[in-house]
């Protein structure tokens, strides 16, 4: 117990100061960020753009489906270009055929080497120079610069207005013609885009040769080329990733753990009878396998316009559902049902663990399941309406699509889903309550269930810290907090609490040991994982140190992966351990794969983007999407499906649970995601990184490139993937529909089994 307390203490230690941490590097983004100008104005004193039309364009690109379309400064989708990188480069070759045209008589590609090398370092010089009179509160262009800006803006408003020239080009990008039909905000859209690329290529004040973004995006006709910190950080956190994995495998083989106890004679579950709000629960289950189904419907559609751009097999799909609410349903679906079905084993686990069920626990169970079910197909449709009709900013704010990978609901569902998170962590507190307060060796384990439900509670707030108007890295600052550290962190945490605690009771585990362990591991990940948020941050106007911190401490979140091994060897004898054990076999292997995806998808491939040298030119690129659906399905999916499967044992007939359908659910899913990820995924973002490294950032994402008869081929290899792991979903589908077909126990058979269990005991 002493030991304990002591890696408590170290806990407290270490949430407090990497929050400190990160809070200051909070205010210090806020302080250096890109200055957002008043006026964007020539020397002439002509204006381009007036007071507010960068917010404002800001509001109208993620109203037009903003990261669902294409990104800025590499996050988002990956069909459009990054529209940064783009404007950089488009306007670089227009400021150079301005100067081409007027002082040789030519156009540049005529012109000698010698006059196309004086005209290349005029762009460069041209485009480094900070014009940014603060005094003013304006950026100040050269004539010519001015020039190529309103030229390059011309074809922005043509894109996401009507223009028929570039219809061929909007397929190609996935867009729908007119995505913003508001005519001032279209006017503002390309002030924002500017901004975004003038950050990216302008020198900070004080610094020659280095912009806002750190260079970012690599476009060599402006100088973007990786920065030395980029290079020396990315060394340096290899050597303390190597030196931690050394260490952490050394305290392992030093430290004498205990083996596992006896396994039970019989299942220590066999005779739990499910309490009213237990029972209740089982819904959320089952609207978690049609998340799921919908999910990876909307997946197949997305992937398929990659190809096609705005039709499914020669369907005029995007008519009705185009490419920005199809990813937008993807994406958000995909922590929707993962969530629910974490959010649903609380519920379930809570009464089991206390013995306690409190007055009117299942009438909350309800209300947050329709309470859920209301924001779930509520946000879903006013953002596909919303898209559709083309409401514009305020609409998509408050009650359509944000815009925002992964946090796209409008605001209002947003409140609304905080407040029902609070209610679930109340429920869920009352019903631990008497466990928490009643001393026992599985103590440790449940308020650790209980403090990381808090915070998943508590730190949804996050996604209502920016408003319309909060600039643009700050944005991102607050929606990494959400995404990385309430997705990754402490959902995670409360998963691996959640599954020590069913081994315990399932006696497959000593308590104190599982006590201790969880503990240390939290430790070990949190160490890590709080800072190592920063490693998204790199290149979104923040300081350099970012780039310090983000890669060291996204460095140390490999190191506990290299001992997953060990566990899953382990988590595969407990699931021999008795005979009885093989009613739990598939949730188990759901719990093992975890450790392989953890292993291959967070680990290896994670890792593999994660260096600043490595993310400098493969932000925004395919291996991203590579990294992120091993280890979202890979990792949480599987978590949320073995804990479903955990939970449905209990509430369902023996004679309707089918083993049989669940090996090839479990098979096609993870050999489908490793098919999907390394005959599709990977290789294609590999060619991507030859091109952004080649070449540059915009090439990378140029229709060019993604539109190759490569990379097109490399999407036609997502089907045979897609089709296996679409054949795992129907198949849990299946299952499901049998289950629920069969119903829940009834009274009688419940308390014959308990009977018959305790028969068994006894003998």
């Amino acid at each position: 117990m002493h030991a304990t307390r002591k890696l408590w203490t170290w806990l407290a230690v270490i949430c407090a100061l990497s929050f400190a941490v990160l809070g200051w590097v909070g205010a210090e983004i806020y302080l250096a960020a890109p200055p957002i100008p008043q006026q964007i104005i020539s020397t002439e004193g002509k204006v381009l753009y007036t007071e507010g039309q960068v917010q404002r364009g800001q509001q109208a690109w993620l109203a037009a489906g903003g990261q669902q379309l294409g990104t800025v400064w590499g996050h988002g989708s990956y069909v459009a270009p990054d529209w940064s990188a783009d404007w950089l480069h488009r306007e670089a070759l227009a400021l150079r055929q301005i100067w081409a045209l007027r002082e040789h008589g030519a156009s540049y590609d005529t012109l000698a080497k010698p006059a196309q090398a004086a005209l290349d370092a005029r762009v460069q010089e041209e485009m480094r120079r900070n014009t940014y009179d603060a005094a003013r509160g304006a950026i100040v262009l050269s004539t010519d610069r001015a020039e190529a800006v309103r030229e390059v803006a011309r074809h922005y408003t043509g894109l996401f207005g009507d223009e028929r020239s570039l219809d061929a080009l909007r397929t190609q990008y996935a867009m729908t013609a007119n995505s913003v039909t508001n005519p001032a905000e279209l006017a503002a859209l390309p002030a924002f885009v500017f901004w975004s690329s003038w950050a990216a290529a302008t020198d900070r004040p004080g610094e020659a040769g280095l912009s806002y973004t750190s260079n970012w995006p690599h476009e060599p006709l402006v100088g973007n080329r990786p920065g030395a910190g980029a290079g020396i950080w990315s060394i340096a956190s290899i050597v303390l990733m190597l030196g931690a994995i050394a260490a952490m495998i050394m305290f392992h083989a030093r430290s004498s753990e205990e083996a596992d106890p006896a396994a039970p004679k019989a299942d220590p579950l066999f005779k739990l009878a499910a309490t009213p709000s237990m029972r209740a629960t089982r819904k959320y289950f089952f609207v978690v396998i049609a998340l799921i189904l919908a999910q990876v419907g909307m997946g197949v559609i997305t992937a398929h316009y990659a190809v096609e751009g705005q039709s499914f097999f020669g369907l005029p799909l995007a008519d009705v559902l185009p490419f920005v609410v199809s990813r937008t349903i993807h994406t958000q679906f995909a922590v929707l049902w993962i969530a629910t079905a974490w959010l649903a084993t609380g519920l379930y686990i809570a009464p089991a663990i206390s013995g306690h069920e409190p007055r009117f626990q299942k009438l909350g169970v309800n209300v947050l399941f329709y309470a859920l079910l209301f924001i779930v197909a509520g946000s879903t449709a006013c953002g596909w309406l919303g898209t559709l009709q083309h409401k514009g900013s305020a609409f998509a704010f408050w009650l359509g699509n944000q815009g925002l990978e992964f946090t796209s609901m409008g605001r209002i569902w947003q409140i609304l889903l905080f407040v029902g998170l609070l209610f679930w962590v109340t429920l869920l507190g009352r019903a631990l309550w008497p466990a928490l307060k009643k001393p026992s060796e599985s103590r440790g384990l449940i308020v650790m269930v209980f403090l990381s439900a808090l915070c998943i509670g508590g730190f949804y707030a996050t996604s209502l810290t920016w408003g319309r108007s909060t600039h643009y890295s700050m944005v991102e600052y607050w929606r990494w907090w959400l995404v990385h550290l309430w997705v990754e962190g402490f959902f995670e945490v409360f998963a691996t609490a959640v599954i020590a605690l069913l081994f315990v009771r399932l006696g497959l585990i000593r308590a104190a040991a599982a006590n201790s362990a969880i503990v240390l591991e939290t430790i070990v990940f949190l160490f890590g994982g709080i800072l190592g948020t920063l490693h998204h941050l790199y290149f979104t106007g923040t300081p350099t140190f970012v780039i310090a911190i983000g890669a060291m401490f996204s460095a140390l979140e490999v190191v506990p992966l290299s001992m997953l091994g060990i566990e899953a060897w382990r988590n595969y004898q407990r699931s021999k351990a008795a005979p009885w054990v093989a009613n739990y076999r598939w949730s188990i292997l759901c719990f093992i794969a975890v450790g392989f995806w953890n292993t291959v998808g967070a680990g290896l491939l994670g890792f593999s983007i994660n260096t600043p040298i490595a993310l400098y030119y493969m932000q925004g690129l395919n291996m991203t999407a590579a990294h992120g659906h091993a280890a979202l399905f890979g990792v949480y999916g599987m978590l949320g499906i073995g804990l479903l499967l955990f939970c449905l044992r209990g509430m369902s007939e023996r004679a309707a649970w089918s083993d049989r359908l669940l090996r090839p659910m479990f098979w096609c899913l993870n050999i489908g995601l490793a098919m999907m990820v390394f005959l599709s995924l990977a290789p294609a973002g590999i060619y991507q990184a030859w091109a952004s490294i080649s070449t540059g950032m915009w090439f990378a994402r140029s229709p060019e490139v993604v539109h190759s008869p490569l990379m097109e081929t490399l999407v036609w290899m997502r089907v045979p993937g897609d089709v296996v792991f679409a054949a795992g979903t129907l198949f849990l589908a299946l299952f499901a529909w049998r289950l629920l077909r069969a119903g829940q126990p009834r009274a009688a058979a419940a308390a014959a089994n308990a009977a018959a269990n305790s028969a068994a005991q006894k003998a």
